[in-house]
């Protein structure tokens, strides 16, 4: 039994499909299939129940599985653990960040962690929350600035900022010159939303609950739009396609009257997320840690309120 053998299991359970898991680990679909049917007749058992267009998991294999990650998890600690002996802001980080979050945190990020750890580069992934945490849990990441709520337990958890959203819209349009709105006015406008996949599109929802209606019922917003990202949807916005929701930290600081957006603030009470740091409790780079958290703290995010140090979520 090896550690790669334990690491092909773990992803053909995570993708229920031999294929999409040879790919995730970088190897033949052959290779993949031989090493987890030898692991299959070592351990004198069926882990995965084959022949439908998805790969089932047994219930012995779901017990192997979850074990197989965490012995994963130790195994990547094991090398952390020596760094720390060392020194724990030596070495890179790996963080992971969603797509809302990485385009205006990063810029500001990266440089004041060179400047506080210079010896501790980030290695950075953006991706959905859902993966961040499969990434987490698989010790392929370290940890993973994301918006709450997540589903997932046993993680650690420390707050950093709570950030509001705020309404963009062409710069001609009736609800340009107002200086606030409220979220019951956008159900008679043409809304752009991300894809699905992105919490921000499930936090937009909750602001504006009959968009996510208006499939079923062909009522009240008139028409929605999906957008890959925020810029693209942005863009999207000054052709004058419609309205959105975008986070205040991806709203210039300083308006440029060129702009072809204008951004209108929320009514109270003003919808808005909150940002939080996650890693695995067993990770043994605390120092580390606490100095990314330190460094995010530093940022300066347009319409942020930076959260308490000592604030910590159960």
């Amino acid at each position: 039994m090896t550690l790669t053998e334990l690491k092909y299991i773990v992803a053909v359970a995570r993708e229920r499909h031999f294929g999409r898991a040879a790919e995730a680990c970088f190897v033949s679909q052959p290779t993949l299939s031989v090493a987890i049917r030898k692991l299959e007749d070592e351990l004198g058992v069926t882990l995965f129940e084959r022949g439908g267009t998805e790969v089932g998991v047994t219930p012995i294999g779901e017990r192997i599985v979850a074990q197989a990650q965490k012995v994963l998890e130790e195994s990547a600690n094991l090398k952390e653990i020596a760094k720390q002996g060392h020194d724990p802001l030596s070495g890179a980080l790996r963080v992971g960040v969603i797509y809302t979050i990485g385009p205006y945190l990063l810029p500001q990020l990266v440089p004041k962690l060179i400047e506080i750890a210079p010896q501790m580069p980030l290695l950075l992934q953006e991706y959905f929350t859902v993966r961040l945490l499969e990434l987490l849990r698989q010790g392929e990441i370290d940890c993973a600035v994301m918006a709450l709520p997540i589903p997932d337990a046993g993680l650690a958890i420390q707050p950093l900022y709570d950030e509001p959203f705020i309404v963009a819209v062409p710069k001609g349009h009736p609800l340009a010159s107002r200086e606030r709105v409220d979220a019951e006015e956008l159900k008679s406008e043409t809304m752009l939303l991300l894809g699905t996949g992105h919490c921000f599109r499930d936090q937009v929802l909750e602001v504006c609950p009959e968009l996510s209606r208006f499939s079923a019922t062909n009522e009240g917003i008139q028409r929605t739009f999906e957008g890959s990202s925020l810029e693209t949807i942005r863009h999207m916005v000054a052709s004058g396609i419609g309205i959105t929701v975008l986070p205040t930290s991806s709203v210039p600081a300083v308006p440029d009257e060129r702009d072809l957006l204008r951004y209108v603030p929320f009514e109270e009470p003003v919808p808005d997320r909150r940002v939080v740091l996650a890693w695995r409790k067993s990770f043994p780079r605390t120092a580390a840690i606490d100095t990314l958290i330190t460094a995010i703290r530093a940022c300066r995010l347009n319409g942020v309120t930076m959260l308490d140090p000592q604030e910590q979520d159960a």
